[in-house]
C-alpha cells in the first residue's frame, strides 16, 4: 500500500503515461511500473492495479480483529462483523 506522498508521485507518473504515445502499454507506463517496482519490490505489470494501492482508500484497523475497514467511512468490518461508531 502506498502512503500519501508515494501515491502523489504514482498519480503523476500515471497521468504522464497517458501523454506518451506508445503501442506497448508496458513501455507507455514504464516510469510508473519502474517506480512501483523499486518502491515495493513487486514487478506489477498492470498500471491500473497500482492506482488501487493507496492507504487513503482504506479505513482504519478494526478495533476487534485488527484488519482494515474497506473504506474510511465503513461502519462494518467484513472480516469479523464488528460495527464501529463513526464520529460526525
Amino acid at each position: 500500500m502506498l502512503d500519501k506522498e508515494e501515491y502523489t508521485i504514482t498519480s503523476k507518473l500515471y497521468s504522464k503515461g497517458f501523454k506518451v504515445l506508445k503501442k506497448d502499454r508496458q513501455e507507455q507506463f514504464k516510469e510508473l511500473l519502474d517506480y512501483y517496482s523499486d518502491l515495493t519490490g513487486f514487478r506489477e505489470t498492470e498500471p491500473n492495479a497500482i492506482m488501487h494501492h493507496s492507504l487513503g482508500q482504506i479505513g482504519p484497523d478494526c478495533e476487534n480483529c485488527g484488519k482494515p475497514y474497506r473504506t474510511p467511512k465503513a461502519e462494518l468490518c467484513v472480516a469479523c462483523g464488528n460495527k464501529r461508531m463513526l464520529s460526525e
